[in-house]
């Protein structure tokens, strides 16, 4: 079985608490939201893995969606937590598919482009989570419901978008992992 890379922050992340129900909430949402934004989004997620050498965590599409479903939102949920290695390399991934969706992230934060171009983007954006969000959440929890909301979600919405783009570039490790630990975020 392969070894994870070490890399600069791994001894840290051994050390760290397991995340908290609401951080394995927000992980899992940030990982749904870069699947919304990129079509072939579940594919990436398993590539990336496989290139960053994460096969001996999650060595098939499987073993990752099992790591995913610790996220009490999830239609069928696991129990337990998931291993710092486990959310380190999450963590990880989805930085990395933050930094190939930037541009993106971008265009959806910026105010450089007219309005109706960005309301366009949003919607599009808006439509792929919820479809996404229907399938695969419990339409009975507060939660989901919340985030499905047109009015009441969209400020939840905007978060996930610019937690993204806070994952991205140098340094989006560290910004992602302590906002995933930070209770109050």
């Amino acid at each position: 079985m392969p070894e994870v890379p070490a890399a600069p922050e791994a001894p840290a992340a051994s050390h760290a608490p397991p995340l908290s129900r609401r951080g394995l909430e927000r992980l899992d949402l940030l990982l749904l939201s870069a699947e919304a934004l990129d079509l072939n989004g579940g594919e990436a997620m398993v590539w990336m893995s496989e290139e960053m050498g994460f096969t001996g965590l999650f060595a098939n599409r499987v073993e990752l969606w099992k790591r995913r479903c610790h996220n009490p939102l999830r239609r069928a949920t696991r129990r337990g937590d998931l291993s710092p290695a486990e959310t380190d390399a999450l963590i990880r991934i989805l930085c990395a598919l933050a930094d190939r969706l930037y541009p993106l992230l971008r265009a959806l934060l910026s105010n450089a482009e007219p309005e109706p171009v960005r309301r366009q983007r949003w919607q599009l954006f808006e439509g792929r989570l919820a479809e996404l969000v229907r399938e695969r959440m419990n339409p009975r929890r507060v939660g989901v419901q919340t985030l499905l909301d047109p009015q009441r979600g969209e400020r939840q919405r905007h978060q996930l978008i610019r937690a993204l783009a806070y994952g991205a570039g140098n340094g989006g490790y560290g910004r992602l992992r302590a906002s995933l630990h930070d209770p109050v975020v």
